[in-house]
């Protein structure tokens, strides 16, 4: 049997190999859309099996060692943070799929009479991804603060996209359909980001035992 922390060793790989698919996932699902790639769109719709055979691998893994050693204090924090932030990629990956599901009507239509920010929200969206894991894997509470800061970037991006769509539908009847999967390919990019968010308070809940949640912040949650 593998020592304990040959174990977390190897659920922390794993959570970086899935967080790693899962970022892949949202790039080649916004560069399906934005670059009406088709390729891309069917690989985000391939690696949804791996996604979710990495979710059983990782829970059953991390509920093993729960059960098994009896961890207290920081290994507790952290094998249920493994828990909750596997759920988090997984949903993720979810929304990839939704959003090659939406882009696929779209593929062989022609541009829109604007610029949509998909590809500058797409980005930033997959970096808040990256940077969460990042701040699991290196512990560090300061790195995961600022993706929730950027969450904020994402709202308004949101917004944007969701006020040109609206121009849109009322002006040209014949585009609303369209005009309303773009209005949900944002929010399911959104719901990424607060996926990432998530991850981001888990990682600040399991350095430094402080549940930032739900808070209106007046000041740095994780100097408190």
């Amino acid at each position: 049997m593998r020592p304990f922390e040959e174990e977390l060793k190897s659920l922390n790989g794993a959570l970086q190999e899935m967080g790693a698919l899962v970022a892949q996932s949202i790039h080649r699902a916004v560069m399906a859309l934005v670059e009406k790639n088709e390729d891309y769109a069917h690989q985000v719709v391939r690696d949804e099996a791996r996604i979710n055979q990495c979710e059983i691998q990782i829970d059953d893994l991390a509920t093993t060692l729960i059960v098994r050693e009896s961890p207290v204090a920081g290994d507790m924090r952290f094998l249920v943070g493994a828990i909750k932030i596997n759920t988090d990629l997984e949903r993720m990956g979810d929304m990839a799929v939704g959003i090659v599901e939406r882009a696929f009507t779209s593929l062989h239509q022609s541009d829109l009479p604007m610029e949509v920010g998909f590809t500058e929200m797409g980005n930033l969206v997959e970096s808040m991804v990256l940077t969460s894991l990042d701040a699991f894997v290196a512990r560090d509470a300061k790195l995961a603060q600022s993706v929730i800061t950027s969450d904020d970037a994402i709202d308004k991006i949101r917004n944007t996209i969701t006020r040109q769509m609206i121009d849109i539908m009322k002006k040209e009847p014949s585009m609303v359909e369209r005009a309303l999967d773009y209005v949900l390919i944002a929010r399911r990019l959104e719901r990424i980001a607060d996926h990432a968010t998530n991850i981001a308070e888990d990682v600040i809940f399991m350095v430094k035992g402080i549940d930032v949640r739900h808070r209106v912040t007046a000041g740095n949650p994780i100097s408190q």
